[in-house]
Parts: structure tokens; sequence; C-alpha cells
């Protein structure tokens, strides 16, 4: 019986409050009314500022405010920035001469009553206020090193701009002037300080005491421009009049917020610090968000093929091994079988297309039509794919009813027919995606490499872009069915455990047909086939074990599954604190 009413460990660091705490209140951060006016006040009343008097800014002042601009957010955390401050008046009259000579190069390429108007404004301070500070950014760390930049490399400059404007409403509330000069060869700054190759800047910032207290923006006073409506700027969901999304929409939906906060609300209530169990954890609350709180068992679903591409030397096991396994399977002496069984799961072997009349015991699912090797002609028929993969839907929806569903498979020369359909779906380079299996040499991979490259050549001459289709020119049946599965677990509730390679490309099948499905996928493992990973980042996976597994059956899956029904148990039984 779990115990109730432990007092609630509070850190000395960090975030005092309890979920509960921020349940009972989800406004509770918000600042006093009379702080949060003060900030609204200060936002509406920056202004641009050119005029300045020549009276010294304190010490003390500026450093509050390069304070503020420190403070600002950064990707990554990198702080990108430096703050140049500039009170030497020989290198302010030097970038005065900078700008007077970019003004009017701008006002030479615009129309002649256009260009008057600009050159009878005042677009600058340089040589008047008492400071210049030019923001500079450090841009020298390889994007790629640095969380958030990887994906957008000039995030780094982004977060230069927010420090801009944090510093902007820090001096507007001390009662400074500032205005941002950005009539500068970028070049030619850089090169009157002196900076470094990849410190780039961000224009010249000057600032002092205002000798103009405008009321509105300068230039909308000057009728320059004027500021939009809110509504004109606001959009909803999409762009106005885009083209519907290139994914299919998806009948299936990812749990609710609020389930999905409940979940980690709940968590948050254990007699533990949050997050403890790590990656368990959120395996674990994405479980009980689809409402499988109280699972304790489930289902591993071991689908089996085999594969005429093997006629090609790709597997160093020959074809008849496949039969082997199954009739193990079935007997609850495979690894596959012996693995479940020892995570709490039952096992439903399925004969998706095993040489040789169907192993008693086993369920059968097996294509019709003829069967190609993949470099000479399609893996099966697209109705064959289709019906194999409504049949895996029946068993997927069936298996749910039981717990968690975990996926595996048997077929000499499946790694082969995986890494086939990872290129097709990835558009990826064979060499990526092709690994050596289970037992393979050097000569082995090379043909491996050669099947897969010329399958997947004319696969793509074929035009063939379609989920269903590349699963039936480049996949396998015990492939379609596991696809199926995933559809139909998902669809009645199941979370779906991954095994390896091949059960991963199955499962992106599915998402690839039905996008709401992959919520419910939980990467069971890393193993150590080379496209792999590619597979686990397009799903968005990150798996639970990394034990190099050469085992395939489902055995990472049900070693993974067994993990989450403990952490499940943990998360039932564990003492729970006062709210």
């Amino acid at each position: 019986m779990v115990g109730e009413g432990w007092p609630r460990p509070v850190p000395l660091v960090g975030d005092a409050t309890s979920a509960s705490q921020r349940a009972a209140d989800p406004a509770g951060w918000a600042m006093d009314g009379p702080t949060r006016d003060a900030l609204h006040r200060v936002v509406a009343a920056r202004r641009d500022v050119r005029r300045f008097r020549p009276d010294p800014v304190p010490d003390e002042v500026l450093e509050r405010v390069l304070t503020a601009a420190h403070a600002a957010p950064s990707v990554g955390h990198s702080q990108p920035w430096r703050f140049v401050v500039v009170q030497d008046p020989a290198t302010r009259d030097r970038a005065a001469v900078l700008t007077d000579r970019e003004r009017l190069r701008q006002a030479a390429r615009l129309a002649p009553d256009a260009a008057r108007r600009l050159l009878d404004l005042q677009l600058e301070g340089v040589r008047e206020a008492p400071l210049g500070v030019v923001v500079c950014c450090d841009r020298r760390a390889p994007a790629a090193g640095v969380l958030g930049r990887a994906t957008f490399p000039d995030a780094d400059l982004w977060s230069c701009a927010a420090a801009i404007q944090n510093l902007w409403l820090a001096a507007r509330a001390e009662g400074l002037g500032l205005g941002w000069v950005t009539l500068f060869r970028p070049e030619e700054l850089a090169g009157l300080l002196g900076l470094p190759d990849r410190v780039v800047t961000l224009g010249w910032l000057c600032l002092g005491w205002p000798d103009e207290r405008p009321p509105a923006p300068g230039l909308e006073r000057a009728g320059w421009s004027r500021r939009l409506p809110l509504a004109d700027v606001v959009l909803r969901e999409r762009w106005p009049g885009a083209a519907p999304p290139a994914a299919p929409p998806s009948a299936l939906r990812a749990p609710g917020r609020h389930a999905v906060v409940a979940a980690r609300d709940e968590a948050d209530r254990l007699l533990t610090p949050p997050g403890s169990l790590g990656v368990l954890d959120r395996a674990v609350d994405a479980v009980v968000a689809l409402g499988g709180a109280g699972t304790t068992r489930g289902t591993l679903v071991l689908a089996a093929a085999d594969h005429p591409v093997a006629g090609h030397g790709v597997s160093a096991y020959s074809p008849g091994v496949s039969r082997d396994v199954v009739r193990a399977a079935v007997a609850g002496t495979s690894l596959g079988a012996t693995a479940a069984r020892t995570a709490g799961l039952r096992v439903r072997v399925v004969d998706a297309g095993v040489a040789g009349e169907p192993v008693p015991g086993t369920t059968v699912l097996r294509p019709a039509g003829p069967r190609g090797d993949l470099a000479g002609a399609p893996a099966m028929t697209p109705a064959a794919a289709r019906e194999l993969l409504d049949g895996g839907r029946r068993l997927g929806a069936e298996a749910a009813g039981a717990g968690l569903v975990a996926l595996g498979e048997v077929g000499v020369g499946n790694t082969t027919v995986a890494a086939a359909l990872a290129c097709g779906l990835l558009d990826a380079d064979p060499g990526d995606a092709v690994g050596l299996g289970a037992g393979a040499d050097a000569a082995v991979l090379a043909r491996k490499r050669q099947v897969v490259a010329a399958a997947v050549d004319r696969a793509r001459r074929a035009g063939v872009d379609d989920p269903l289709d590349a699963l039936a020119e480049l996949g396998g049946p015990e492939l379609a069915v596991l696809a199926g599965v995933v559809l139909g677990a998902a669809a009645a509730g199941s979370a779906v455990v991954l095994d390896g390679y091949a059960t991963s490309v199955a499962a992106l099948v599915a998402v690839r047909l039905e996008p709401g499905v992959q919520p419910a996928l939980l990467a069971g493992q890393r193993s150590r086939e080379r496209g792999h990973e590619l597979v686990l980042q397009e799903l968005g996976r990150e798996p639970l074990l990394d034990l190099r597994l050469r085992a395939g059956e489902g055995v990472g899956a049900a070693l993974a599954a067994g993990l989450v029904l403990a952490g499940l148990a943990l998360r039932r039984e564990t003492a729970r604190v006062d709210p």
C-alpha cells in the first residue's frame, strides 16, 4: 500500500514549489499589479533617441543597464554578446564619419523625394552621446556545438538582439536615451574596433541623457511609417492561404495537455526528486498520459518472414534459420520468447511469410501475389502490403487490450530490407543506412550495400514517394504487419515499445501514414545497426537501452518493456508526499 502524507522535501536551491501548488494557482508566478503596470509603461515609452545632452552617465547607472543586457536569454545559454563601451572622442568621430558616408549612400539609392526626407532626418547621435556601446556577437563557436544553433544557426544573433532590447528598456527606466545606429558597413565598424574574425557587430548604440523626450516614435512622427495594428501581425495556426501540410491529416490525436501535465503532476508527488528515473520517467509519463497508469503486463508481437533478397548473399545465415526461430518462439524457448516471459509479456507469433507450411501455433498473415528480391523487383504488391497492414491493425488493437505492446521480428536478410526501406522513406544514402547485421563480414556488407543501392535506385526511378508504395517496393511482409500493429495499438490507446532497426522502420511507415501514432511510441533500444540512429532521430525518440544488441526477435523491446512495467509499478507504489 502506498504511504500517504509524507512531508515534501523542499529543495534548498532551485524551484521550491510543488506540482500541486502550481496546479492550484497557475498564475501564481505573476508579479504584482504595480510591477506589471510599470513594465508595460517602460515598454510603451521606449524610444529611439537621436539628440543627447553632453552630461556623463554615472558608472553605477551604466553597470545596471549592462547587467540587464547580460540577463537576456541566449540560445543554449551561450551568452554570445560582447559590449564594447566607447568613450574616446576620436573613435566616436571616426565612427560618425562612417555613418555620414553610409547615410549619403543610402539616400542615393532612393527616389529623389524619399532621399530628401531621409537626409532631413537625424538618424544618429554618435558624436553627441557621451557613450557608445557596440554590441558584438562572438560567432567563433561552431553552430553544431551550441544547443539550439544546429537547426537555427543565426540564433546567436537573435540572442544579441534580445540583449539589446533588455539594455534599451533598462536605459529607459533609468531616464537614459538610446539610439540604435546601423548606418555602418559591418566590416568598417569591425575594423574600427579591431574585432577578430567571426566576431560581428549588430550596430552602434548611442547612450546618454536625452535632449528630447519624444511622445511617439520619431519615424512615426516624421510620417515615415506608422505602427501596425496588433490584429495585422498576429496570425492563427498557419500563414493565410498556405497550402495544406504535406503530411496526411491524422485521425489520431496525441494525449491532451491536461493528461500530459496530470502525469507529470502525479510523478511530482512521489517521495523522490522529480525526474529521478531519467529517460525511464519520461517513458512512464507517456504511458500514464495515454491512460495506462495501471498497466501491469503486455504482449510481444513477433512477426516473421523470409526474404528473396537473402539469395544475394546479404546474410551470414541460411534462410532456414527463420523457421527454426519461429518454432522455438512458439515453444517459448527462443531468446525473444524467454526475454518476453521474463518481462511479464505474453508472446504472439505471426507467420508473415516463412517458407514452407505455416508453423503450428502461429497467427498466419502471409502476403498474396509475387514477391521480389528488391533489387530487380518489388518486395510485394501494393494490394498485399495493404492487406498485411490491415491484418496488423487488427492484431495491434487486440494486443492493446492486454497492456503494453512490444514489437519483434524474425527474418534472415531483414536488416537489408530495413535499410532499403529506410533509404526510401528518409531519402538517405545507402552508405549511411546499411550495417553489418548479425554475424556478417566485409564481403557480406559490400553485397548488402550494392543490393540496397540498386533497390533504392529502382524505386526512385519508379517515382515511389507514398509510404504504402515504399513499403510494397522496398519492405517486407513482417514490416507491413508490424506497421499495422503500431497503428492498431496506438488507436486503441496503448504504448508501443520498439525493438531494433526493422521494427523502428515499420513504426516510421506507421507514422508517415498516421502522424498521430508518434506519441504512443517508446524506443526500447539503440541497436548496432548503422541506420537505426537515423530512424530514431526521425521518430524523435530517445532509446531506453543502449546495449549494442544484435539479437533481434524483440529481445530489446522485451527488456525495455520490463523496465517500463517496473517504472509504472514504482510510480504506483512509492510513497506520496503531502500536496
